[in-house]
């Protein structure tokens, strides 16, 4: 067990016949009580800042330790977000392309109804065009026939009608 101040202050030294000088020694033991007193206040200051020490590195350890948990977590919450950023991209595109897929064969259809009107509309119109033609051919047939001299030279008192069909009716006055 190491000696304490007291300890060195209370040692008592036998005495002798031509012994030591007793203040000589009084000063310097109390000079050793002084430099032993500073030492163990150091040592206790000292131990007090290696346990302190030891605590903040205690302390920076449970940080440093959760730090990197939190660095691990929030790498797999990244690569989860990016997975699921990536898979909704994915669901998108293919949505988009399902839309753009719909929207062509509803553009292609109404283009084929309109291919299929138009052919209609010009057969319609070649029907009434051939109809138009042939109702002019019998008109200047009616026009170029003799029907018209004779009628031009003959009596005021009949008069020719032409039907809509262009036949000659006759009718008297």
């Amino acid at each position: 067990m190491p000696l304490t101040p007291l300890d060195i202050h209370n040692k008592e030294f036998s005495r002798g016949f031509r012994g030591y000088d007793e203040d000589e020694v009084n000063d310097f033991l109390d000079q050793i009580i002084k430099d032993y007193e500073a030492l163990i206040r150091e040592k206790k200051d000292l131990e007090l800042q290696v346990k302190n020490s030891e605590e903040k590195l205690s302390h920076f350890s449970n940080i440093e330790t959760t730090l990197n948990k939190s660095i691990l977590v929030a790498q797999e919450t990244a690569e989860e977000v990016k997975q699921n950023a990536n898979k909704e991209g994915k669901l998108i595109v293919m949505e988009a392309k399902k839309n753009a897929d719909r929207i062509i064969n509803e553009a292609l259809e109404k283009s084929r109804k309109v291919t299929v009107n138009i052919e209609e509309l010009k057969k319609e119109a070649n029907v009434y065009r051939t109809r138009f033609q042939m109702l002019i051919e019998a008109q200047l047939e009616l026009l170029k026939s003799d029907d018209w001299k004779n009628l031009a030279a003959g009596s005021g008192d009949e008069d020719e009608t032409a039907d809509q069909d262009g036949s000659v009716i006759q009718t008297r006055a």
